[in-house]
C-alpha cells in the first residue's frame, strides 16, 4: 500500500510519488499472479516510466529540503511552492501560472529570484540537458557554412 504521500507539511510531491512507486515495484514482483495485481503492475510501470522522464527523477530528499528551505524568504504557499518543486519552472510565464495573483504579489526581480533559485536548487530535466548539446552542434555546424 502507497504510504500518505506527506513530506515536509506537502501534500505529494512528484518526487516522492516516485520513490514510493519503486519501492512499491519492488515488493508487488511476488504477487504477480492475480488479475488485479498485473493490472496494478502496468499502472506502476507506466507511471514509473513516465516520471523516470521528469526532473523530479533526480531529486533527493536533500535536495527537497534544500529547495524548501531556500524558498523560506518567498512569500509563498505551500500549493505554490509545491507546483515549483514539480514543475521546475524556467520562465516567467510559467511563474505566473503557478503563483495566484503573482502579478501583484511579486515584482519582475522577485519572479527572476525565483526562477534562478528553481535553476540552482533543482536538478533539471536529463532530456533537456541531453538535447542542448545537441542542438549547440548543430547551431555550430551551421554558422561554418
Amino acid at each position: 500500500q502507497l504510504s500518505n504521500f506527506f513530506i515536509f507539511g506537502f501534500w505529494l510531491s512528484v518526487f516522492k510519488l516516485l520513490t514510493d512507486l519503486k519501492e512499491q515495484r519492488k515488493d508487488s514482483g511476488k504477487n504477480k499472479h492475480s488479475t488485479g495485481q498485473q493490472n496494478l503492475n502496468t499502472i506502476m510501470y507506466e507511471t514509473l516510466k513516465y516520471l523516470s522522464k521528469t526532473p523530479c527523477s533526480r531529486q533527493s530528499p536533500e535536495i527537497v529540503k534544500e529547495f524548501l528551505t531556500t524558498m523560506m524568504p518567498h512569500k509563498l504557499t505551500k500549493a505554490e511552492k509545491l507546483q515549483l518543486l514539480n514543475h521546475r519552472p524556467q520562465t516567467a510565464v510559467e511563474i505566473q501560472l503557478m503563483v495566484e495573483e503573482s502579478e501583484e504579489r511579486l515584482s519582475e526581480e522577485q519572479i527572476e529570484e525565483l526562477i534562478q533559485t528553481v535553476a540552482d536548487t533543482l536538478p533539471g530535466d536529463p532530456e533537456q540537458e541531453n538535447a542542448a548539446p545537441a542542438q549547440a552542434e548543430m547551431d555550430e555546424g551551421g554558422e561554418q557554412s
